[in-house]
């Protein structure tokens, strides 16, 4: 069961137990001083492009045979991904790693879990032109949209042109941008809704960073900032790629499974197999069951409703 909080509270390692320690009430707590800051609203952007790029992010048309589009491999209507180990290629073998969200994906400073892109567009160049991926090619995209002629009034009206490459990438982009999840509990609390958390998400705050796990997992996306070797102390999944992306933990609790292999089923796996690979740390069922309880607090709101439920 967990408390509502009334107060913060120091987790405190002694002789293996945990000893609740209150100090400030939560309406002190200074936000800039926190390894994580809040996710921003969405910055703004020409509606018209958005619009466009939404559409184009449902499109089959961006790949081989009009089979599958952006939307296939990354549910909006949930948590920006899917809930496979490994998504399908398009000739029905597993694609190497598992597929990260959308959401946030605009916050992260590389883009992909080995980090391989710099931009959201370029990005989606190489996605639409993987012959596991979308197998299509942006001149053919491009080919099919200007044989219809809705799409071309609409690129018309969002870039003044007829649909082309620069169009087509730039309006995916734009979109992806909008795909930012403001509005979680964890937000909140930071923004000084001392009601936002209780006292066992605090504990688990508290444990995220006196383990160290705040040390790669920081900043507003709680991640993507930075590359790390994984498995430091102990193998953590697949071997290979050795270095990744460190991934988002926004909206973590909405997309199991877990690591660039999908290895770990559930967030409680995946926290006590992280600790010990990377932490050599060895969580008490205390510890992880408090911060899994803080991790679930990191589910931000997309469209006026949490990510990962039903619209």
């Amino acid at each position: 069961m967990l408390r509502r909080a009334t107060g913060v509270y120091v987790a405190v390692l002694l002789v293996g137990s945990l000893l609740p320690v209150q100090v400030l009430p939560l309406e002190r707590h200074a936000a800039a001083e926190e390894p994580v800051s809040p996710v921003p609203e969405p910055r703004p952007e020409d509606p018209l492009k958005v619009s466009l790029g939404e559409r184009l992010f449902g499109d089959p048309r961006l790949s081989l045979g009009n089979s599958r589009s952006c939307a296939t491999c990354h549910d909006l209507g949930g948590n920006g991904a899917t809930a496979n180990v490994r998504d399908k290629a398009l000739d029905g073998s597993d694609l190497p790693l598992n597929t990260s969200t959308v959401f946030n994906a605009a916050l992260s400073f590389r883009l992909n879990w080995e980090g391989g892109f710099r931009t959201l567009e370029d990005q989606a160049r190489a996605l639409i032109e993987n012959p596991r991926i979308m197998g299509g090619g942006i001149d053919d995209a491009v080919g099919k949209l200007k044989r219809d002629p809705e799409m071309v009034g609409r690129f018309r009206a969002a870039f003044g042109r007829d649909p082309d490459a620069a169009g087509l990438l730039g309006a995916l982009a734009a979109f992806q941008r909008s795909l930012v999840t403001p509005g979680g509990r964890f937000d909140r609390w930071l923004g000084g809704d001392a009601t936002a958390l209780s006292d066992d998400e605090i504990e688990g705050y508290r444990q995220f960073k006196s383990l160290g796990c705040a040390s790669c997992h920081q900043g507003v996306n709680v991640g993507g900032n930075l590359f790390q070797r994984h498995g430091i102390f102990h193998p953590l999944a697949a071997p290979e790629p050795a270095v990744l992306r460190v991934p988002s933990l926004r909206n973590v609790a909405t997309t199991p499974p877990y690591f660039h292999d999908g290895s770990a089923s559930t967030l409680d796996v995946a926290v006590r197999k992280m600790a010990r690979a990377q932490l050599n740390s060895e969580l008490t069922d205390r510890q992880a069951e408090v911060i899994v309880a803080f991790l679930r607090t990191l589910t931000g709101e997309f469209r006026g409703q949490p990510v990962g439920e039903p619209r």
